[in-house]
């Protein structure tokens, strides 16, 4: 039995209300609150969740998406991801349901399409085109730049020149339950290879093989990873050029 090295004392009366002095049951009191009701970063928005870091701006028709940054460098299958997901090939992992994002981007306007097809040819993604933003603080102030500057072409050294695609996902039925599930909650949010559960694919080819994955991280301008983020989806004001991928 292991034992310790001073003696205890046998007896030991404590009241509780001796050791709980006020102050410290107020910040107990305060961080469990805090806990259960986290601040709110957009007060002055409609926030479409209490636990979900998801906001409209109806003015100016902007999703606004909470997240960190996942991954500073290496090869991406995804520029964005729902948290515990699939951090591991994501740029940002974000603090919401893709279902919910897929919400937000209604409610901003924008019209979904269908994810890519790749049977018996190659289809890209259909569906409005939406901008991204990227927003971050460090020591030197806040920051603001094109997802697009995030993402680097594995061929040709250059950053993603397209717009993303709202494809739209879809909806799975577990046939032992009847629970309908958004595939997209698996991970697949914002894409940068083609998979057919994307809520936001690329309009050209781009491959989900590991041995031919087109993009990766734009070494050198992402910021460390735990770097709190927020996206920020909008109407994008330019069409994509032709696929020719």
């Amino acid at each position: 039995m292991a034992t310790t090295p001073y003696p205890l004392p046998r007896s030991f009366p404590v009241r509780l209300s001796s050791i709980c002095f006020p102050g410290i049951v107020a910040a107990l009191v305060s961080l469990v609150v805090g806990a259960a009701e986290p601040v709110d970063s957009h007060p002055e928005l409609t926030r479409l969740s209490p636990k979900q870091a998801v906001w409209v701006d109806a003015q100016s028709r902007q999703l606004i998406v909470g997240g960190a940054v996942a991954l500073a460098d290496g090869p991406i299958e995804f520029f964005a991801c729902p948290r515990k997901t699939k951090e591991h090939e994501s740029v940002v992992a974000v603090d919401a349901t893709a279902k919910l994002v897929h919400t937000g981007l209604l409610a901003i306007g924008l019209r979904a399409g269908n994810p890519a097809s790749f049977y018996p040819e190659f289809k890209p993604a259909t569906g409005d085109s939406v901008a991204i933003a990227v927003r971050w603080q460090d020591e030197t102030g806040d920051h603001e730049a094109p997802a697009q500057q995030w993402v680097k072409n594995s061929q040709t050294g250059q950053e993603l020149d397209y717009n993303w695609i709202f494809a739209g996902s879809s909806f799975w039925k577990n046939p032992k339950t009847n629970i309908e599930y958004y595939q997209a909650d698996g991970g697949d949010l914002v894409c940068v290879s083609n998979f057919p559960a994307a809520t936001l694919d690329l309009p050209i080819t781009s491959s989900q093989a590991n041995d031919s994955l087109l993009f990766e991280v734009f070494t050198g301008r992402v910021p460390k990873r735990g770097t709190p983020v927020e996206l920020v989806f909008s109407h994008a004001e330019q069409e994509n050029p032709a696929a020719t991928n």
